[in-house]
């Protein structure tokens, strides 16, 4: 046995002395693992991994990659690269593109989404070259708020002039033995399908880990039950493609059961190249439109929710004032400079401790969030999402950009305890108030006042709940991490205005997504 290692050996040495020159050794013996040497560049909080050279006259394949941690993206990102690169079972090799974790996944950088490109082996197995997109970290220790700047560096890559322009493939990769797509998985899920048209639904496949090659019956059903949009075959069934997660292991014994792991990997590869090379790619330059609209819409659903917020603190310190003056109605009448506590509602600033990328875009004439969080590209309120022919589509005036500006920090509301005589409060009132109206009693104001104010929450909560249906008729997955909480706040209003047609549909993204 020792011969016909060596000799295998020999043989892989000679056929990828090249690459072997050019590469780290990571681990001798059965197979010899080598670290592939690439061109590294970073751009614009992303980076780009190249092994070889472009050719402008081949066609080149791209897939994105999302999955939850400890799902063998990582191993199957590598055995891509061994497949674009023609290496076989018999060759006793492997290579390796991706960096292996030498610190723990809580430790890894926030803004990890890596493009790996694998050019020069056209025709060697594939007839194209081949792009990765890999998301690390999802649903890592660090919590949902890591998984939203990952959707956002996405998001980054696909607008910037030197990211992906156009997909081939989404991949879903997920174990084998998954039974049930958890709500963690979910939201990964969602996360990055949110960012797509509809467009995108049938370039959507599982990849399916840790497979003995048979039909992966409880992975189907959990991605079935869970309602992923995806690529269907004529079985209705989600488009899927296997692969065994051991061809680095070592091949010193169950060296039969190896052979045939590696047999089922390859016929997993082969079908998702035939996959790749028969689904036109998707130009994202045309779902630019829904990605910007997207986070447009996001932000006012999100600005929206805080005038409603506002509202009805106002509405609490107006029913809080009629009580303290039904209470001391009597001290009042006998002593004009009587006071009583009582809450009022104050705009302040609150620093928010974020570098450039994730500032506020704040209107100085509203006093209003127009879009926080997630603001990353925008240099200057004027390039912010939000911003369309000049204005803000955000803020209550739909003010111009120049009325904008971007900082660490953002609105707040909040209220704080005052003494205030009768007179006080009805002066607060009648300011800017014509003639007749300053005439009304200080119970008439706050009465009045109350029914502007649920009028208002009446006219955001339609606009909310319009934003949220344009979303729906738009995006390939409404029910993003992004929205679901706005989806939870509309839910719970429509049912306090007993809107049950409302509350019907909202309920039907929420569950359908």
């Amino acid at each position: 046995m020792p011969q016909v290692t060596m000799a295998a050996n020999q043989n892989t040495s000679s056929k990828y002395q090249d690459i072997i020159s050019k590469s780290t050794p990571l681990k001798t013996g059965s197979p010899a693992c080598y670290k592939l040497t690439t061109v590294t560049k970073n751009f614009d909080s992303l980076k780009r991994k190249t092994l070889g050279e472009k050719n402008l006259n081949k066609t080149n394949k791209t897939i994105l990659l999302v999955g939850e941690t400890g799902t063998g993206k990582s191993t199957l990102i590598n055995a891509l690269v061994n497949y674009t690169m023609g290496v076989k079972f018999e060759d006793n090799i492997w290579f390796e593109i991706v960096e292996r974790e030498e610190k723990s996944q809580s430790e890894s950088q926030t803004s990890d989404v890596i493009v790996y490109e694998i050019f020069g082996y056209e025709d060697k197995t594939l007839p194209y070259s081949l792009t990765i997109i890999d998301t690390p970290g999802f649903g890592s220790t660090e919590g949902i708020e890591k998984d939203l700047i990952i959707s956002q560096r996405l998001f980054d890559l696909f607008r910037s002039y030197d990211g992906v322009h156009e997909l081939s493939a989404v991949g879903l990769v997920l174990k084998a033995t998954e039974n049930r797509v958890i709500d963690r998985m979910r939201y990964i899920f969602d996360s990055v399908t949110s960012l797509f048209g509809k467009d995108l639904e049938k370039s959507i496949v599982a990849l399916i880990t840790y497979s003995n090659g048979r039909l992966p019956k409880n992975a189907l059903k959990a991605l079935e039950a869970a309602n992923i949009k995806c690529a269907k075959n004529e079985k209705d069934q989600p488009v899927h493609f296997l692969f065994d997660n051991c061809q680095n292991e070592d091949r010193i014994e169950d060296i039969e059961d190896l052979k045939h792991a590696e047999k089922n990997t390859m016929k997993g590869m082969n079908q998702f190249s035939v996959f790749l090379e028969k689904t036109a790619s998707q130009k994202l330059s045309k779902t630019m439109d829904v990605m910007n609209s997207r986070v447009r819409l996001t932000a006012c659903i999100q600005n929206l929710q805080e005038r409603i917020q506002l509202i009805e603190l106002k509405q609490r310190v107006i029913q809080q004032t009629e009580e303290a003056l039904k209470k001391h109605e009597e001290e009042m009448k006998k002593n004009e400079k009587f006071t009583v506590e009582v809450d009022e509602v104050e705009e302040i600033k609150e620093k928010i401790d974020a570098w450039w990328d994730y500032k506020a875009v704040t209107c100085n004439k509203c006093k209003e969030n127009c879009h926080y969080p997630g603001c990353t590209k925008a240099w200057s309120p004027k390039h912010c999402e939000v911003m369309k022919g000049g204005r803000c589509t955000s803020c209550t005036g739909k003010c111009p950009a120049s009325d904008h500006v971007k900082e660490n920090w953002r609105y707040v509301n909040k209220t704080r305890k005052v003494k205030k005589t009768k007179q006080d409060m009805k002066k607060k009132y009648e300011e800017n108030k014509v003639e007749n109206e300053m005439k009304k009693s200080l119970m008439e104001h706050l009465q009045t006042e109350m029914e502007k104010l649920k009028a208002e929450e009446i006219k955001w909560l339609d606009e909310s709940y319009q934003h949220v249906v344009n979303l729906e008729k738009i995006a390939l997955n409404v029910n993003s991490l992004s929205t679901h909480v706005h989806l939870d706040f509309l839910i719970e209003k429509m049912k306090e205005r007993r809107d049950t047609e409302k509350v019907k549909k909202l309920e039907e993204m929420k569950s359908h997504g």
